[in-house]
């Protein structure tokens, strides 16, 4: 079980030491930057049940990319691919692949939140650029993270329209119904060998955040491989990055895999929670979405003496846990079910967690040997490890 003695400030710290100069209210959204999106907005619409909602292309005037916007409950995904060969949207595409570009935070004020964190050493990726149409107008600015990956500050309290301006509502006869995903739980960053404290330094000094949550690579290995982590969260706690970098290990770890492969730090995964885990994760497995091998059967015996004082609270049963290939974790403040997609794409970068938190605020420690061992399993058969 994942104890509280592995968290480096004490998660009731977050509150307190947490800086004030950004709130934020929540994600706005995530754009991915595909080689076809019309094509990915029908996989994400198919596999995880995701609906149209907006959209941005030649129909609405703008030449020189398209955007097929996707939601789910609090969820939004931004689709965007180039429509022509001079847009620098290819230069992100041949490099990386498909992957995470914007990852867009709700704020009140973009103006004062682009100011505060440029002043604290940020670099600029967008100015406060105001954007009108009939519905009203939505502020956005924008400052560069870790690789080429950026975040955009999104104030829209004076916007009623459907998502931002320039875009139209998205009407489509074909949209597969949800899969119970709620919102983003936390979205994890890959970073280069000795980088991972140069960004903690930079979200606690930059934006405010605190470090509530410290794994080293005696706690995250496997036989072959090892990684270090450490988690990062805002001031009321909506908004949770973990940034990850490799460890000397005999064989390759899943972190310098995908360094290799997206050519450069960047999004690893975006978890997803769900009320139920159980429905959630079958639904998914129905429609094709493809899941990283189930822990071996000592790993689901384990799971009444890693639960210890939780056992009574476990509502689902664990055989049914079992084949799914949903693992399950705790700590002080409760028990977590998670499961982790194989990636999403052919390079092996991005993929999606889905996770249902019954009391726990931790990230699933317990899980990580049976997690990478998975994850080892597939390198092997792509020849990376």
């Amino acid at each position: 079980m994942s104890k509280i003695k592995n968290v480096e400030y004490g998660l009731e710290k977050i509150f307190e030491g947490a800086q004030d100069f950004l709130p934020l209210l929540g994600t706005d959204y995530v754009e991915f930057y595909v080689g076809n999106a019309k094509q990915a907005a029908h996989f994400y619409k198919t596999a995880f049940g995701f609906q149209s909602f907006a959209y941005k292309g030649l129909e609405t005037g703008c030449k020189e990319y398209a955007s097929y916007v996707l939601k789910q409950d609090k969820i939004r995904l931004v689709l965007t691919t180039p429509l022509n060969s001079k847009s620098p949207i290819n230069e992100h595409l041949t490099k990386h692949g498909d992957g995470v570009k914007v990852v867009a935070l709700w704020v009140e004020d973009a103006t004062k939140s682009w100011e505060e964190t440029t002043k604290r050493g940020a670099k600029s990726f967008m100015k406060p650029t105001t954007e009108k149409d009939e519905y009203g107008e939505v502020i956005r600015s924008g400052i560069h993270t870790y690789g080429d990956t950026v975040h955009i500050f999104v104030e829209r309290k004076n916007y009623k329209g459907i998502f931002l301006p320039g875009y139209e509502k998205w009407e489509s006869d074909y949209n597969p119904t949800p899969v119970g995903l709620k919102f983003i739980d936390h979205m994890v960053g890959n970073v280069g060998w000795g980088e991972m404290n140069q960004w903690v330094k930079w979200y606690e000094d930059v934006m405010g955040f605190v470090n509530f949550l410290s794994f080293d690579d005696k706690q995250i290995h496997t036989e072959y491989s090892a990684l270090m982590s450490k988690v990062m969260s805002n001031g009321n706690g909506r908004i949770k990055f973990p940034i990850n970098e490799p460890a000397e290990g005999k064989k390759k770890s899943q972190i310098e895999e995908y360094l290799d492969f997206y050519e450069g730090p960047g999004a690893q995964h975006i978890a997803v929670a769900t009320d139920d885990i159980i429905k959630t994760v079958a639904q998914l497995r129905e429609r094709g979405v493809e899941f990283l091998s189930t822990p071996p059967e000592e790993y689901y015996k384990a799971v009444p003496v890693r639960l210890e004082e939780h056992n009574h609270e476990l509502r689902e049963d664990i055989e049914t846990l079992k084949g799914l290939g949903i693992m399950i974790d705790a700590d002080e403040e409760g028990y977590l079910l998670q499961i982790f997609t194989k990636p999403v794409e052919d390079r092996p970068t991005l993929f999606f967690e889905i996770i249902q938190r019954m009391g726990a605020r931790g990230f699933g420690a317990g899980n990580f040997k049976a997690l990478f061992e998975s994850i080892e399993r597939e390198q092997e058969k792509r020849g990376t490890l």
